[in-house]
């Protein structure tokens, strides 16, 4: 007897889903975590919770963009009243006609300078410099032109990259208001599997420990811990749940264990914790049993299959939506690029190929069986064919990083 046959099913509302609805599915799922304050120094990588605004015009002042003299009204030459500095604000009289400031890029322009003429543009003979009229504005930054006070920069849910957190100073934040990563538990079944050395008759070397913390850090998430749990006996992934429950991760995935095998417990312990089902099984090549459920306490269970190319399926399928929800980011829009060479479509079910993209398309790198990560190792990308694809067709990539 199978174990699905002693075990709630499902709701058939959430079975075998198409690949796209279910990718969509599981960002839609999750309410983003609680937002905090955090120094611009640790907010790198993390995900803006509010939008990141201006609180004064930037920039602040009129602005000098470049080295030279700023001058007033009139033709030259101009008669130099005094130099104006960066880091100074100026505190003299406004300049009149015909009178000049010497000035370094980025200080205070002076009241009544109408431009600054570069210094290579110039020539100064005691207290008078000469040079070209300027058109009006001329080098000047004015106060508000980048944007007024106030406004919008970023909108919440943009991860915050180093550009991000220099605009951030700039404008004088020293905070910003973030979602933190998830903390992702990583437990991997199965009584085959060794984590030293070449396997020998009847073992398989894990890939799965070692390939799922970078992904899960690439993909916004951090990683709580990876542990190694036998799929004997029965009853051992469930006392696996409940002895990390207090480690503060917010979601827990599975390697193995998905399917409806003897020894496959993920499905007995989501139906024993009444779980609510988002995902079951999703309708593509490779990886079609993956799961996403919601334990009562509000815990997130991601099922990913064992063979590794088909669980590197499923984690951008299901757990990279999920982290973007949890951290209030937009589910990924994907590049749609013309697809060339040897590809077959899967009736009713959309396949994952890795690909190399050149720019213009992209290509089969091939070895890519289910339990084989070779190809997945060499593209920049994984392309989801979809069963109406034709040849030449463009198809959505998921960007593999790393």
């Amino acid at each position: 007897m199978t174990v699905l046959a002693t075990t709630p099913a499902p709701p058939a509302s959430c079975r075998d889903l198409p690949w796209a609805s279910a990718r969509e599915r599981a960002h839609a799922a999750p309410a983003p975590l609680s937002a905090r304050h955090v120094p611009l120094a640790r907010a790198a990588g993390l995900t803006l919770a509010d939008a990141l605004r201006t609180p004064q015009p930037m920039p602040g002042f009129d602005t000098a963009a470049m080295d030279g003299y700023a001058v007033g009204a009139g033709p030259g030459p101009w008669r130099v009243r005094g130099i104006a500095r960066a880091g100074g604000a100026w505190t003299g009289r406004p300049l009149d006609t015909g009178e000049a400031a010497e000035i370094s890029t980025g200080a205070h322009v002076p009241v009544g300078a109408r431009a600054v003429i570069p210094l290579e543009h110039t020539d100064r003979t005691g207290t008078h410099v000469y040079g070209p009229t300027p058109a009006d504005g001329k080098h000047i930054r004015r106060t508000g032109e980048d944007a007024p006070a106030d406004a919008p920069l970023a909108p919440a849910g943009t991860r915050i990259g180093p550009a991000l957190l220099g605009l951030a100073a700039a404008c004088g934040h020293d905070t910003l208001p973030v979602r933190l990563r998830p903390r992702v538990r990583v437990l991997v079944t199965g009584d085959e599997l060794i984590h030293t050395g070449r396997p020998g008759p009847g073992q398989v070397r894990d890939a799965l420990g070692p390939l799922l913390p970078p992904l899960i850090e690439a993909l916004g998430g951090e990683t709580a811990g990876v542990h190694h749990i036998p799929d004997r006996p029965i009853g051992s992934l469930a006392t696996a749940v409940r002895t990390f429950s207090h480690d503060g991760a917010d979601v827990t995935v599975v390697t193995g264990s998905t399917s409806v095998g003897v020894t496959d417990q993920l499905r007995i312990l989501l139906a024993d914790a009444d779980a609510r089902w988002v995902v079951d099984a999703v309708a593509c090549r490779p990886g079609p049993p993956q799961l996403l459920a919601q334990l009562p306490d509000g815990h997130w269970m991601v099922g990913l299959p064992g063979n590794p190319f088909a669980a590197l399926v499923a984690a951008h399928t299901l757990l990279a939506p999920l982290l973007a929800g949890l951290t209030g980011r937009p589910l990924p829009a994907l590049p749609r690029i013309p697809l060339t060479g040897d590809i077959r479509t899967a009736p009713g079910r959309t396949r994952l190929i890795p690909v190399t993209w050149d720019g213009l398309a992209a290509r089969p790198v091939g070895g890519h069986r289910p339990a084989f990560l070779h190809g997945a190792a060499l593209a920049d990308a994984l392309a989801a064919v979809a069963p109406d694809w034709r040849p030449g067709h463009p198809a959505p990539l998921i960007l593999l990083t790393g």
